[in-house]
Protein backbone atom coordinates (compact mmCIF):
# COMPACT_ATOMS: atom_id res chain seq x y z
CA UNK A 1 0.00 0.00 0.00
CA UNK A 2 1.28 3.09 -1.03
CA UNK A 3 1.58 6.08 1.56
CA UNK A 4 0.15 9.44 0.20
CA UNK A 5 2.23 11.52 1.88
CA UNK A 6 4.68 9.73 1.55
CA UNK A 7 4.66 9.85 -2.37
CA UNK A 8 3.74 13.88 -2.01
CA UNK A 9 7.00 13.92 -0.69
CA UNK A 10 8.74 12.23 -2.73
CA UNK A 11 7.13 13.94 -5.92
CA UNK A 12 7.68 17.85 -4.25
CA UNK A 13 11.37 16.30 -3.53
CA UNK A 14 11.86 15.68 -7.48
CA UNK A 15 9.96 18.82 -8.48
CA UNK A 16 12.26 20.98 -6.16
CA UNK A 17 15.62 19.04 -7.36
CA UNK A 18 14.26 19.90 -11.42
CA UNK A 19 13.41 23.63 -10.16
CA UNK A 20 16.79 24.05 -8.39
CA UNK A 21 19.14 22.37 -11.25
CA UNK A 22 16.83 23.78 -14.26
CA UNK A 23 14.38 26.18 -13.86
CA UNK A 24 10.67 26.25 -13.23
CA UNK A 25 9.80 25.75 -16.47
CA UNK A 26 11.71 22.25 -16.97
CA UNK A 27 9.28 21.31 -14.09
CA UNK A 28 6.33 19.82 -16.04
CA UNK A 29 4.08 16.94 -14.82
CA UNK A 30 5.71 15.41 -17.31
CA UNK A 31 9.10 15.82 -16.73
CA UNK A 32 8.39 15.78 -12.74
CA UNK A 33 6.78 11.78 -13.41
CA UNK A 34 9.49 10.59 -15.78
CA UNK A 35 12.22 11.80 -13.21
CA UNK A 36 10.13 10.15 -10.54
CA UNK A 37 9.61 6.94 -12.19
CA UNK A 38 6.09 7.29 -12.69
CA UNK A 39 4.49 6.87 -15.39
CA UNK A 40 2.67 9.94 -17.30
CA UNK A 41 -0.41 11.02 -15.01
CA UNK A 42 0.79 9.43 -11.99
CA UNK A 43 0.57 12.87 -10.49
CA UNK A 44 -2.90 13.34 -11.25
CA UNK A 45 -4.32 11.56 -7.74
CA UNK A 46 -1.73 14.04 -5.58
CA UNK A 47 -1.50 17.14 -7.56
CA UNK A 48 -4.51 18.19 -9.78
CA UNK A 49 -2.56 20.36 -12.11
CA UNK A 50 0.93 21.93 -12.18
CA UNK A 51 -0.15 25.20 -10.83
CA UNK A 52 -1.20 22.83 -7.52
CA UNK A 53 1.84 21.55 -7.59
CA UNK A 54 4.25 25.05 -8.28
CA UNK A 55 2.05 26.18 -4.93
CA UNK A 56 3.60 22.62 -3.03
CA UNK A 57 7.05 23.23 -4.20
CA UNK A 58 7.09 26.86 -2.53
CA UNK A 59 5.30 25.62 0.74
CA UNK A 60 7.98 22.67 0.86
CA UNK A 61 10.98 24.91 0.21
CA UNK A 62 9.41 27.73 2.70
CA UNK A 63 8.83 24.63 5.42
CA UNK A 64 11.98 23.45 4.90
CA UNK A 65 13.57 26.80 5.38
CA UNK A 66 11.74 27.09 8.29
CA UNK A 67 12.50 23.92 9.86
CA UNK A 68 16.05 25.04 9.38
CA UNK A 69 15.44 28.17 11.29
CA UNK A 70 13.89 26.27 14.38
CA UNK A 71 17.20 24.17 14.46
CA UNK A 72 19.46 27.10 14.38
CA UNK A 73 17.49 29.30 16.39
CA UNK A 74 17.42 26.46 19.24
CA UNK A 75 19.45 28.03 22.90
CA UNK A 76 19.47 31.67 20.98
CA UNK A 77 17.23 34.95 21.50
CA UNK A 78 17.35 38.45 20.53
CA UNK A 79 19.78 39.51 18.25
CA UNK A 80 22.11 35.90 18.19
CA UNK A 81 18.90 34.90 16.74
CA UNK A 82 18.17 37.23 14.56
CA UNK A 83 21.19 36.52 13.08
CA UNK A 84 20.83 32.85 12.90
CA UNK A 85 17.38 33.27 11.37
CA UNK A 86 18.69 35.55 8.62
CA UNK A 87 21.60 33.35 8.07
CA UNK A 88 18.89 30.80 6.90
CA UNK A 89 17.33 32.61 4.93
CA UNK A 90 20.36 33.99 2.34
CA UNK A 91 21.69 32.32 -0.32
CA UNK A 92 24.83 31.69 0.47
CA UNK A 93 25.54 27.57 0.69
CA UNK A 94 24.40 25.70 -2.39
CA UNK A 95 21.03 24.42 -0.65
CA UNK A 96 20.14 28.12 -0.07
CA UNK A 97 21.45 29.18 -3.30
CA UNK A 98 19.07 26.21 -4.71
CA UNK A 99 16.19 27.51 -2.17
CA UNK A 100 16.28 30.92 -4.05
CA UNK A 101 15.83 29.69 -7.56
CA UNK A 102 13.22 27.57 -6.85
CA UNK A 103 12.14 30.83 -5.11
CA UNK A 104 12.51 33.26 -7.58
CA UNK A 105 10.60 32.19 -10.13
CA UNK A 106 7.50 32.34 -7.88
CA UNK A 107 8.09 36.08 -7.23
CA UNK A 108 6.99 36.87 -11.28
CA UNK A 109 3.66 34.44 -11.43
CA UNK A 110 2.33 36.11 -7.92
CA UNK A 111 2.00 39.12 -10.33
CA UNK A 112 -1.09 37.44 -12.00
CA UNK A 113 -2.18 34.80 -9.53
CA UNK A 114 -4.11 36.01 -6.70
CA UNK A 115 -3.83 32.90 -5.32
CA UNK A 116 0.08 32.39 -5.36
CA UNK A 117 0.62 36.58 -4.58
CA UNK A 118 -1.79 35.67 -0.90
CA UNK A 119 0.18 32.68 -0.28
CA UNK A 120 3.53 34.66 -0.74
CA UNK A 121 2.41 37.56 1.18
CA UNK A 122 0.92 34.75 4.19
CA UNK A 123 4.70 33.47 4.23
CA UNK A 124 6.49 36.62 4.38
CA UNK A 125 3.87 37.90 7.16
CA UNK A 126 5.08 34.75 9.05
CA UNK A 127 8.43 35.61 8.63
CA UNK A 128 7.94 39.27 9.63
CA UNK A 129 6.23 38.45 12.59
CA UNK A 130 9.26 35.93 13.68
CA UNK A 131 11.61 39.11 12.92
CA UNK A 132 9.62 41.42 14.86
CA UNK A 133 9.34 38.89 18.03
CA UNK A 134 13.21 38.82 17.93
CA UNK A 135 13.81 42.40 17.92
CA UNK A 136 11.64 42.89 20.71
CA UNK A 137 13.71 40.30 22.68
CA UNK A 138 16.64 42.25 21.79
CA UNK A 139 15.09 45.53 23.33
CA UNK A 140 14.46 43.60 26.38
CA UNK A 141 18.42 42.05 26.30
CA UNK A 142 18.96 45.99 25.56
CA UNK A 143 20.98 44.94 22.45
CA UNK A 144 18.26 46.54 20.29
CA UNK A 145 18.68 50.54 20.96
CA UNK A 146 17.87 51.81 17.43
CA UNK A 147 14.57 54.56 17.60
CA UNK A 148 13.49 52.93 14.31
CA UNK A 149 9.97 50.98 14.89
CA UNK A 150 10.43 47.42 15.09
CA UNK A 151 8.02 46.67 12.26
CA UNK A 152 10.20 48.81 9.84
CA UNK A 153 13.17 47.14 10.49
CA UNK A 154 12.03 44.12 10.32
CA UNK A 155 10.37 44.68 7.39
CA UNK A 156 13.88 46.44 6.18
CA UNK A 157 15.47 42.95 7.22
CA UNK A 158 13.21 40.91 4.88
CA UNK A 159 13.57 43.38 1.91
CA UNK A 160 17.20 42.65 2.37
CA UNK A 161 17.15 38.75 2.45
CA UNK A 162 14.49 39.42 -0.28
CA UNK A 163 17.25 41.23 -2.32
CA UNK A 164 19.43 39.07 -1.87
CA UNK A 165 18.41 36.11 -3.29
CA UNK A 166 17.95 38.05 -6.52
CA UNK A 167 21.20 39.41 -6.23
CA UNK A 168 23.58 36.82 -5.76
CA UNK A 169 22.29 34.40 -8.23
CA UNK A 170 23.12 36.95 -10.62
CA UNK A 171 26.52 36.03 -13.09
CA UNK A 172 29.34 38.18 -11.51
CA UNK A 173 27.28 38.62 -8.32
CA UNK A 174 29.48 40.90 -6.17
CA UNK A 175 26.85 39.44 -3.43
CA UNK A 176 29.56 36.91 -2.62
CA UNK A 177 28.42 34.42 0.71
CA UNK A 178 30.93 36.34 2.25
CA UNK A 179 29.71 39.76 1.41
CA UNK A 180 26.68 38.87 2.67
CA UNK A 181 27.37 37.96 5.59
CA UNK A 182 29.41 41.09 6.00
CA UNK A 183 25.81 42.83 5.24
CA UNK A 184 23.57 40.82 7.78
CA UNK A 185 26.31 41.84 10.48
CA UNK A 186 26.14 45.22 9.62
CA UNK A 187 22.42 45.24 9.57
CA UNK A 188 22.57 43.74 13.20
CA UNK A 189 25.33 46.29 14.16
CA UNK A 190 22.75 48.95 13.45
CA UNK A 191 20.04 47.62 15.43
CA UNK A 192 22.53 49.08 18.38
CA UNK A 193 22.73 53.09 18.19
CA UNK A 194 25.20 54.94 19.18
Amino acid sequence: MVDRDERRQEILEVTWRIMATRGAESATMREIAREAGYANGALAPYFANKDELVEAAYLFVFERTNDRIRSALAGLRGVAALRAFLVEVLPTTELTRSEARIVLPFWSRMVTDDRLARLMDATAQHWRDELASLLAQGRADGDVTVATPDTVVAEQLLATAYGLQVLALLPGSPASPETQLQMLDLAVAALRAT
